[in-house]
C-alpha cells in the first residue's frame, strides 16, 4: 500500500491522478512503472472517495441543522423543481394586472 500524504489536498490528488492517466495512456512505460503508477492511482481513487464522502457528510449535516426540513435531493430533481418554479412565478406574472 502506498501511503498519501495527510495533506494532500483534494485538487492535488486529481491533478496528479490526470498527470498518471496521462503517463499510462500513452503507452510508453515499462510493465513495472505502469504497474506502480496504476497502484498510486488506485489509492489515490480511494483518497478522493473518503474526501468526497467526508464532504458530503458535512453537508447533509449542515442541511440536517437548518430550520425547514431541508431535504437531499440530486441534481436532475433540482433542475426540475428550479423550472417548475419558474413556471408558476411566470404564471403569477401573467395573473397580474
Amino acid at each position: 500500500m502506498i501511503y498519501l500524504d495527510e495533506e494532500l489536498s483534494f485538487k492535488e490528488a486529481i491533478d496528479e491522478l490526470e498527470r498518471i492517466t496521462e503517463s499510462l495512456e500513452s503507452g510508453e512505460l515499462e510493465l513495472e512503472e505502469s504497474l506502480r503508477l496504476f497502484e498510486r492511482g488506485v489509492e489515490l481513487v480511494k483518497y478522493c472517495q473518503e474526501k468526497l464522502n467526508s464532504a458530503k457528510s458535512k453537508v447533509e449535516a449542515l442541511v440536517d441543522s437548518l430550520e425547514g426540513g431541508f431535504k437531499s435531493v440530486s441534481l436532475e430533481e433540482a433542475k426540475e423543481g428550479t423550472a417548475k418554479e419558474d413556471e408558476l412565478l411566470q404564471e403569477e406574472e401573467d395573473q397580474e394586472p
